[in-house]
């Protein structure tokens, strides 16, 4: 395991890799992300071996089955992995695109260039693909990165970054371009959080404790990621087939992802309806209902729910219900309990649902459809670096230009300031 004196020259070796990277060709690019896809496929036994063996520990540990559902790997999971970084390939390369170019009062040409933030750490807990997908996006826009997963996962991490070095080497880029921190001490990841001299962006990916961690204790830059504590209202004017569709597939279709369901607002005007059919499908897929007094007359067996039940992102079968009078205060519980990562209505009446889109300030919002969707490959970005809930710099899920920054060129002919 590394300490300290090798986690600095890690982040030396990665400030000069990223100086390379950052005049690499597209071409150049796009061909080491085929052989990362290819080592990645080439390594499959062994990673899904290794992955195995620390799945089984975390049983016998007695963590919780979402938590192993997140660190598990398939064979699947492993094609789709190799098939990213493929799909990053073919987009295309928004370094030294130049965004916007004009001419000032003086006859300056002065144009915005995109560039590459240079080596950016990424500290996330324990979802393996998160070393593949980072690693591709960083890559693509001509940025190192320095990768610090979860202690239930080294060894899984470690071996998908041995691929992917592999995957560098056989096109005769450096492998510190994509570096794995394999000690899980948090002294040494406190470390990694003040590294400004080597690390110049920190993008967090994890529990709301780690994330919290990261943003108190960093002095680099950190953009903060992922927390899902999302919503799903139910307004009078809607189709109940609909909104039970959108339901399940929110709260069930992946319980321990961020952009799962967490709480279900329900109109008081179609409470007595709606309630028993919710309660109902929740229950057939085995989740548990924490509820206001309102919702537990009208669903058996539901756990009386606090303010904290509210604010949970449980990523796992459990749901926080509220029956709201009207919009507003469906609106205004949001505004206070919400997370502010993906938020969603169901309704027929057009009013409201711009209405929605306009008073709901989260990074996504949906009317009509479910949150499961908030994913930067489904967006079209070939992948994502994490999901960001803040406002600057970049907001929802981060694909290629929120892993740049730009500079401006300026070209004179001799032009002197008066």
């Amino acid at each position: 395991m590394i300490n300290s004196a090798d986690l600095v020259q890690m982040g030396q070796d990665a400030k000069a890799a990223a100086r390379q990277l950052s005049n690499l060709s597209r071409a150049k690019k796009d061909q080491a992300l085929i052989q990362m896809a290819q080592a990645l496929r080439n390594a499959s036994e062994n990673i899904l071996q290794t992955n195995q063996e620390e799945c089984q520990k975390a049983q016998e540990q007695g963590l919780k089955a979402a938590f192993v559902e997140r660190m598990t790997l398939n064979p699947d999971r492993i094609e789709a992995m190799a098939q990213g970084l493929e799909k990053v390939a073919q987009l295309d390369d928004p370094i030294n695109h130049v965004d916007e170019m004009w001419i000032n009062e003086n006859g300056l040409r002065i144009g915005k260039r995109r560039v590459p933030l240079g080596v950016i750490g990424i500290i996330y807990e324990s979802r393996p693909n998160v070393s593949s997908d980072a690693a591709g996006l960083c890559f693509k826009t001509g940025n190192a990165v320095i990768l610090r997963g979860g202690k239930e996962t080294i060894q899984t991490n470690q071996a998908i970054v041995h691929a992917l070095q592999k995957g560098l080497e056989a096109v005769d880029l450096p492998k510190q371009a994509i570096q794995f921190v394999n000690n899980p001490s948090h002294d040494l990841a406190g470390e990694m959080m003040t590294m400004n001299d080597s690390i110049d962006c920190l993008i967090p990916r994890g529990s709301k404790n780690l994330i919290q961690r990261v943003v108190q204790t960093a002095t680099i830059p950190t953009i903060e990621t992922g927390v899902g504590n999302c919503h799903f209202y139910v307004h009078e004017a809607c189709d109940f087939d609909m909104a039970l569709k959108i339901l399940i597939n929110g709260k069930t279709q992946r319980v321990s992802v961020c952009n799962a369901l967490e709480t279900l607002l329900v109109d008081q005007a179609i409470a007595k309806d709606f309630l028993p059919l919710a309660g109902q499908a929740l229950k057939d897929h085995q989740v548990k209902i924490h509820g206001d007094q309102v919702s537990a007359n009208y669903i058996d067996g539901v756990i009386p729910a606090t303010t904290a039940d509210y604010d949970e992102e449980y990523l796992d079968y459990e749901i926080a219900i509220k029956v709201v009078k009207d919009y507003q205060e469906a609106v205004d519980h949001i505004a206070e309990h919400s997370s502010h990562h993906s938020e969603a209505i169901v309704t027929n009446d057009y009013a409201i649902a711009n209405r929605f889109m306009d008073d709901v300030d989260s990074a996504c919002v949906y009317v009509n459809a479910s949150t499961r969707f908030t994913d930067g490959e489904v967006f079209g970005f070939g992948g994502e670096i994490g999901i960001s809930t803040q406002k600057l710099h970049a907001r929802g899920p981060m694909g290629l230009e929120a892993l740049t920054s730009y500079k401006y060129t300026i070209f004179g002919q001799g032009q002197i300031r008066e």
